[in-house]
């Protein structure tokens, strides 16, 4: 047990290191940091570490200390879902309603219909899904992982482009929660009818939808009782930090006990809480500590379960290859139609299609439910994450080119900020 934990701390020196210099190497060519961590996460699995030193990778991730990693892992998504909650925004939906609501139908319509095309040729490709899997979870499932938005990086260069406020800042948000809520819809779907067991299945749908109308009703009441005490405090004390962690925990076994999954009892719980101190206080405490520490846990789990040598198959890399134009047409290309269509100027619909076809850390929390549950298998886990990095790095380029250059070269003259 105690060369477990010693193990276990060498592990996390290891995938501390090689996340924060892969993350700085990305930022040096203009990439987020969590685009060189989700990098990283996959060289020190056995696409790089484990083919180059085979011996030295598997004494550093042994199987008994990867169930620690596992729980870290789950810990930092869970937490990490929570906070995107807390950043949910309903006001952005009342002044781009329409023309978010557009946008983000298109964004969802059209990879459904690309998965519905593309499940029955993939589900007959042995490897790519679990036997168990039905022809309908099938689709379900890459229509979800083809339409998810890497929303909390979109919120992220939005507000590091100085857009927040603006008329695209505000679309691409709206847009992108609504496509987000969705997806998570599909996926919690797919996996309470997962199975074949009617009665699982509906413990699963009436309990997840039970649980989030209780939040969103008597539980933010109840929670907004605690934001009134940080709101006098104007701070949050030990022990409204407890309670708080108490309830995400409680949250996150209900949801995953009833058969969906601990993400998603951490995200509604965001969404119900108060906004002001109590958001705020939290999440200045609980970011740093998530997002330094144990995302890091989760993006080399991710990485352990990934063998891109699988591409070296031609028949793979030709699904790969597929997936990936499905996803960038399927999301961007159609997101940037509807915003046309809205009367959305040319610069700024390109823009909108760039920012929503990210896939990012939200992809690789959808694939990894999808392996753990049993829906998909290895190999289509593999193409998954290529798609989610390839997908993610070309989001910052695409919306320079199309658009921040412009907007700061009109910036200029005026000497003002980004407008939008």
């Amino acid at each position: 047990m105690q060369a477990n934990a010693a193990s276990f701390f060498l592990q996390m020196a290891v995938i501390l290191a090689a996340c924060r210099v892969v993350g700085w190497l990305a930022r040096r060519v203009g990439q987020p940091q969590v685009v060189g961590e989700m990098i990283a996460g996959v060289l020190l699995g056995p696409s790089l570490l484990g083919m180059l030193f085979p011996e030295a990778s598997a004494r550093l991730f042994s199987q008994e200390t990867r169930g620690m990693l596992y729980v870290g892992s789950q810990l930092g998504v869970g937490l990490y879902m929570f906070l995107v909650g807390m950043e949910f925004r309903t006001e952005l939906f009342r002044s781009r309603a329409r023309s978010a609501a557009t946008v983000s139908v298109a964004g969802m319509v059209t990879p459904f219909i690309l998965g519905a095309l593309l499940a029955p040729w993939l589900i007959g490709v042995p490897g790519l899904f679990a036997g168990s899997t039905r022809l309908h979870e099938a689709a379900l499932f890459l229509g979800a992982a083809i339409a998810i938005t890497a929303f909390p990086m979109l919120a992220r260069i939005i507000h590091e482009r100085g857009l927040a406020g603006t008329s695209l800042g505000t679309l691409a948000l709206a847009a992108g929660a609504i496509d987000d809520a969705a997806a998570w819809c599909v996926l919690a779907l797919v996996l309470a009818s997962f199975g074949g067991d009617s009665s699982l299945a509906i413990t699963a749908i009436g309990g997840g939808i039970l649980y989030a109308a209780f939040m969103l009703t008597l539980g933010r009441k109840l929670l907004a009782r605690i934001g009134l005490i940080a709101l006098r405090d104007g701070s949050v004390t030990p022990a409204m930090m407890a309670v708080i962690l108490m309830l995400f925990c409680l949250s996150a076994w209900f949801t995953d006990h009833i058969g969906i999954h601990a993400v998603f009892g951490g995200f509604i719980l965001g969404i119900a809480m108060p906004r002001g101190p109590l958001t705020e206080g939290l999440t200045k405490k609980l970011e740093p500590f998530t997002v330094v520490f144990l995302l890091p846990m989760f993006f080399t789990f991710s990485g352990l379960n990934t063998r891109l040598d699988v591409m070296l198959k031609p028949s793979i890399l030709l699904i790969a290859a597929v997936v990936l134009i499905a996803s960038t047409l399927g999301k961007g290309v159609a997101c940037w139609a509807a915003a046309r269509l809205h009367g959305e100027d040319n610069r700024t619909a390109l823009a909108v299609g760039a920012l929503m076809n990210s896939r990012g850390l939200m992809e690789l929390i959808i694939i990894n439910i999808g392996l753990q549950k049993g829906i998909i298998g290895r190999e289509l886990f593999a193409i998954l994450v290529v798609m989610a990095i390839v997908t993610t790095l070309m989001a910052t380029p695409i919306f320079e080119w199309v658009y921040g250059r412009h907007a700061r070269k009109s910036a200029e003259p005026a000497k003002g900020g980004i407008d939008g």
